[in-house]
């Protein structure tokens, strides 16, 4: 991937041949599409004074990958609410959380008594969500983590499938490809390791789990999970059919999510499951650990964690790992809180990916960390609409900065859109308005996040720097031959691929308008 250092409207001659480098340089290929980059670039500049312009602008613009989403948090409150009433929940009205029947009118109505209740359907989008949210009653920190409890009774189980369909029609219509999202398949197969308590010796740990028969049901649970989720996902957008939705083009693939506010036993039975499960179904790319980072256990055990993943890495060489790291903010945990979280990351347990990252300008030495994280490739997933609700992060306050003018990769996420009420085109709006990124830099972002997706094979770029095509593909034709074999054997040079046919279609119309302005111009000399 390129990195740009921070480019404001006008950016450089140079800047706009990298972008445009899906070519061989100086071909005339490269010229076209040099030409077609800077003529986006241009109508991109002339809409930033018009926002409902250019948030049209951004929502047909391709946004590769979303490589930081968690499913139970992607989809709108308002389905859920549906799937609520079809699943006979109730709801309670002292909280509004969903609870199981019998129900009854006085203080547990039916689900479906909101759908014709104006006043308790409102109620529960906003309880449901960050809608409405006033920070006059409640800090955004606890509104947001909240929900979760208040709607997990449908997302807890059986709804996997109607939601990955959600997730997949949402994304299609946002114009994202690939998505990679966060989910537990197995249920509460870790609970086995209670059995053995916690105890430091890694090793006997290992093997008492392995012994136990826990690999066996962590296996068979997710490979259960898995399959069900996707026919019913498949049967819901109609895939295969003439009726097919156009949800049915857009890849996902899972991180195993592990809950990190749980007893250490737990934990490392679920970091192994989780390595476990992404060593035997290439549907699952890697692992991530979840839950809010300034929970208690969280913060005390944090350090443990690192070390229970660099344990169990060697034994599981080609599984990556994407962790939540520095999603604080001063405040929100005392200040020796927030000087080693992305360190730790990064260092001891080896992630490839950061999600947020927020606090990385209060870690120790944070300009050395900087510059380890560039050296190192490790990208890191910028969630602004969920940094602005959950810990007042925003503007300039972000430090997305930091990130780009030390080099360090870096791609926008949704993380819980349906929760924050936020979309892809809504991050990239946020990117655009609040941190003054320009076409140049948004098109980087969109090529970062597909270069560090952790789906399988070899990438189309020969340089990821500089956007230089692998040389058997550099002809820009995949009709045939050896650049085709390359893409059916790579599924990451494929999804590579047919990002950049999605950006020579998008920018061809501002070239063509740009064409079209310049003709009629001339013609009125």
């Amino acid at each position: 991937m390129t990195h740009l250092p921070f480019f404001r409207p006008g950016a450089t001659h140079l800047a706009l041949c990298l972008a445009a480098g899906f070519a061989v340089a100086g071909s005339p290929a490269a010229a076209r599409a040099q030409g077609a980059t800077e003529a986006t670039a241009r109508y991109f500049d002339r809409m930033r004074a018009d926002p409902p312009q250019l948030e049209a602008f951004l929502r047909e613009m391709p946004k590769g990958a979303d490589l930081h989403n968690h499913l139970s948090g992607a989809v709108y409150a308002e389905s859920l609410l549906q799937w609520a009433a079809q699943d006979s929940l109730c709801i309670a009205r002292s909280g509004l959380a969903l609870v199981a029947p019998p129900c009854d009118s006085a203080t547990k109505p039916p689900a479906a008594a909101a759908l014709r209740d104006a006043g308790l359907y409102g109620d529960v989008i906003d309880a449901w969500s960050m809608r409405n949210w006033n920070p006059a009653r409640q800090n955004g920190h606890d509104q947001f983590f909240a929900t979760f409890g208040r709607f997990g009774a449908v997302t807890g189980g059986r709804r996997t499938g109607d939601m990955l369909a959600e997730e997949a029609r949402i994304a299609a219509d946002d114009r994202v490809a690939y998505v990679e999202t966060m989910l537990t398949p197995d249920g509460a197969s870790a609970r086995l390791a209670r059995v053995f308590g916690w105890h430091d010796d890694m090793a006997r740990l290992r093997r008492e789990l392995l012994d136990s028969g826990f690999v066996r049901q962590v296996l068979a649970d997710a490979r259960a999970t898995y399959d069900s989720a996707e026919a019913r996902e498949k049967q819901l957008l109609g895939c295969g059919t003439p009726q097919a939705g156009p949800g049915c083009g857009v890849t996902i693939r899972y991180l195993y999510q592990v809950a990190r506010a749980r007893a250490p036993e737990e934990v490392f039975a679920r970091i192994m499951a989780g390595f476990e499960v992404a060593s035997a179904d290439p549907r699952v790319v890697g692992l991530n650990l979840v839950q809010p980072e300034d929970d208690y256990t969280a913060m005390k055990d944090y350090e443990l964690h690192m070390r229970m993943i660099r344990y169990l890495q060697p034994f599981y060489p080609t599984v990556k790992v994407a962790l939540h790291a520095g999603e604080l903010a001063p405040g929100l945990v005392p200040p020796e809180g927030l000087r080693f979280h992305v360190r730790d990351a990064v260092e001891v347990a080896g992630a490839r990916r950061i999600g947020h990252g927020v606090d990385i300008m209060e870690e120790d030495r944070p300009a050395e960390l900087l510059r380890r994280m560039a050296r190192g490739d490790v990208l890191v997933e910028i969630c602004l609409t969920s940094n602005d609700a959950i810990l007042g992060v925003v503007g300039r306050q972000h430090p997305l900065h930091a990130y780009l003018d030390a080099g360090v990769p870096v791609a926008l996420a949704t993380d819980d859109q349906g929760v924050a009420r936020s979309s892809m085109t809504r991050e990239y709006l946020r990117a655009a308005q609040e941190q003054g990124l320009g076409y140049v830099q948004l098109k980087t972002l969109t090529r970062n996040g597909m270069q560090h997706a952790f789906i399988g094979g070899a990438s189309l770029w020969a340089d990821p720097r500089r956007f230089v095509t692998v040389a058997v593909c550099a002809g820009g034709a995949a009709s045939g031959g050896a650049c085709r074999a390359y893409l059916d054997a790579n599924p990451r040079a494929r999804l590579q691929w047919e990002l950049e046919r999605a950006f020579d279609a998008f920018e061809a119309r501002y070239t063509a308008a740009a064409s079209s302005s310049s003709a009629r111009a001339n013609a009125g000399r």
